[in-house]
């Protein structure tokens, strides 16, 4: 979807209901240099049952809700679509891309109307067999998260949306855990690599470790979109601050991804670096008298050695120099000529 990696900061739900909040996390996303902020797009009664319960990290929010349901707690999360209009239009003053994750066919209706031609498929739909069609009928272009799935899930996904319409170089795969936070030792991210391998198509990373080092890792490895939560304050009530990271982190992670970039361009072919040749004098060493030589004494290991700069004879040529007469006298550090 682009020569430089796709940075999607997920605002989320991290808004907390509040239309400001949300206002100041598409600022935060747009002075950390993110392409798109995303929030969620739902409809709790569309979404859950009444008495579905939370998920583990859901229940340790900081809300004081512990026997709150989870349809009670998204019910306060909910954004209606002016507040999507109006997300949208303060994404495009800031410069920045909206987009948003639809959790219902309603609100896939929602955002195709407000003119978004790229979905974003969360990894809690990607068994959805209703949704993934609805996707392709609605969308041009799908990033799909694959949280929770198997090799064989993911590739049933893909084959339902490619069955819809959706061209593979318009897909992105993420590989993704759905913990909050996700361990270390399951990011497992050599299935990044797996995913693209089996699938054909352009694979990214949806993190929700704590910290900026795995997204980093992972452009290293190929990924083309990342995702990471990020929050106004990790202390905040609410499902997803905790594993969220704050604006400066954000900023940091971006400024990363883009050296990273950088540091990934070239040719390939091992050669000096335009920036480097004016060392390459400096640096290395050449063949030197080490003390007075008289024009006809002979260089040997006691007379000529190697130091720097780089400019006379290469010290690779000492086996031609070695027993060589010299043809001139030389001083005392001078460069070995032939």
């Amino acid at each position: 979807m682009g020569r430089n990696t796709i940075i999607i900061a997920e605002a989320g739900v991290n808004h907390n209901g509040d239309l400001d909040n949300a206002f100041r996390l598409v600022d935060i996303a747009a002075e950390a240099g993110a392409d798109f902020v995303k929030f969620q797009t739902f409809q709790a009664s569309k979404l859950v049952t009444r008495s579905a319960s939370k998920a583990d990290y859901q229940k340790t929010d900081r809300s004081g809700n512990t026997d709150e349901t989870q349809y009670a707690m998204l019910k306060r999360l909910e954004l209606s679509l002016d507040d999507h209009l109006a997300l949208m239009s303060h994404c495009r003053a800031r410069g920045i891309a909206f987009l948003s994750t639809a959790f219902d066919l309603e609100s896939l209706e929602w955002l195709a109307e407000m003119g978004i031609s790229l979905a974003k498929i969360p990894s809690g739909e990607l068994t959805n067999l209703l949704f993934l069609r609805r996707v392709a009928a609605l969308f041009e272009k799908v990033v799909l998260s694959t949280g929770m799935a198997t090799m064989q899930e993911v590739r049933e996904a893909v084959s339902v949306l490619s069955a819809g319409g959706i061209r593979k170089e318009n897909l992105v795969v993420l590989h993704c855990n759905t913990e909050y936070p996700t361990p270390m030792g399951d990011v497992n991210l050599k299935a990044m690599e797996g995913l693209r391998r089996e699938l054909g198509v352009e694979v990214g990373y949806s993190d929700h470790t704590l910290g900026i080092e795995v997204p980093i890792a992972a452009v290293a490895l190929g990924a083309t979109v990342i995702e990471k939560h990020f929050t106004l304050d990790r202390t905040l009530p609410g499902p997803d601050h905790a594993a969220s990271l704050e604006g400066d982190e954000l900023k940091r992670m971006v400024s990363a991804i883009r050296n990273i970039e950088a540091a990934l361009s070239g040719t390939g072919i091992k050669e000096p670096s335009a920036s480097e040749l004016k060392n390459i004098k400096i640096a290395r060493k050449s063949i030197v008298a080490l003390q007075f030589i008289a024009k006809g004494e002979v260089f040997s290991t006691e007379n000529i050695g190697i130091k720097r700069p780089g400019n006379g004879i290469s010290p690779m040529r000492w086996d031609e120099v070695i027993g060589r007469v010299a043809p001139r006298d030389f001083s005392e550090d001078e460069l070995i000529e032939l």
